[in-house]
């Protein structure tokens, strides 16, 4: 479990990298040539990784056909998230799009879909699900709200600088 739980954490934090990293190409580029570059970069090291540890191994697949093309999903994925990184910035892009993944995790969990096996929906998953959404809403308002504050305060001082 706590293998599981430090390769989430890790996958989070290169997640968020690598979007990083794309978004800053995607200014110099189209979003085209960034995610054809990603994918085929990831294509090589992916297929050197696996061949240095799997050999031969690595081109058996034991899958439903149509999972093969999973891969034709993260030009979607590269795509949406190097744009949504670039317009939004990485932390409001990551955490909406950390908020679409629990959210569409929880339902093809309850759903069975894709080969899952179905879990069932309790209103603990649909509080967990409320409060991180809670959580992502108050951290982009956050900032906002601040600099709402802060121009109101100003204008106070401004104000009362020319009245006294």
């Amino acid at each position: 479990m706590a293998l599981g739980i430090l390769l989430a954490l890790m996958g989070g934090a290169f997640v968020c990298l690598q979007n990083t990293f794309n978004a800053n190409v995607k200014k110099q580029v189209s979003v085209w040539s960034t995610t054809a570059l990603v994918l085929l970069l990831g294509f090589l090291a992916s297929l050197l990784a696996g061949l240095a540890f799997e050999g031969g191994s690595l081109f058996q697949f034991h899958a439903q056909p149509w999972f093969w093309f999973s891969g034709i999903l993260g030009v979607g994925v590269v795509a949406c998230v190097t744009q949504g990184v670039q317009i939004l910035g990485p932390s409001r892009a990551i955490s909406l799009i950390m908020v679409s993944q629990i959210f569409f995790g929880l339902m093809w969990d309850t759903l069975g879909w894709f080969g899952l096996e179905k879990v069932a929906f309790t209103w603990q998953s649909l509080l967990g699900v409320l409060l991180i959404s809670g959580g992502v809403l108050l951290f982009q308002l956050g900032p906002k709200v601040e600099q709402h504050h802060a121009l109101k305060r100003k204008t106070v001082e401004v104000s009362d600088s020319v009245k006294g």
